[in-house]
């Protein structure tokens, strides 16, 4: 399944304003963006190496645990780029990691409007997640 048709999926049934994967790079301890909505802003090819919290690379990608920031405030505790986020009018956000046998491949980063998510929006994303597989093992 290719990450445009993912992202098909997570707008059919989460909603999304803008929509990443990251592919996870262990060598070098950080994330390529593979697919973006919106690659003006987010282009393809970049790479995140120490613009997110500490905590955030241990919870999702050494942890393989999904983070839930539900509000501006928790998206501008995590990530450097708030100003961008908010400006494409995101302040709710959902980042699931990746895996496949054991391994965390990357993350999806689902971004909509503050109080946009839940609990259950994250369950519904981590459902989600397994649909990236194929497309993130091609990219390794």
């Amino acid at each position: 399944m290719s990450l445009s048709t993912v992202e098909e999926r997570v707008r059919a049934e989460l909603g999304v304003r803008l929509f990443t994967v990251l592919a996870w790079v262990p060598e070098r301890r950080a994330l390529r963006r593979v697919h973006s909505s919106h690659p003006a802003e987010y282009p393809v090819g970049g790479e995140k190496t120490v613009e997110v919290a500490a905590g955030w690379l241990e919870r999702c990608i050494v942890g393989q645990r999904p983070y839930f920031g539900p509000d501006r405030a928790a998206v501008r505790e995590i990530f450097a780029d708030h100003e961008l986020i908010e400006g494409l009018g995101c302040g709710s956000i959902i980042n699931v990691p990746v895996v496949a046998d054991g391994r965390t491949l990357g993350v999806l980063n689902i971004l909509d409007a503050e109080g946009a998510y839940d609990e259950g929006s994250v369950a519904v994303a981590e459902s989600l997640a397994p649909l990236a597989v194929p497309a993130l093992l091609e990219e390794k």
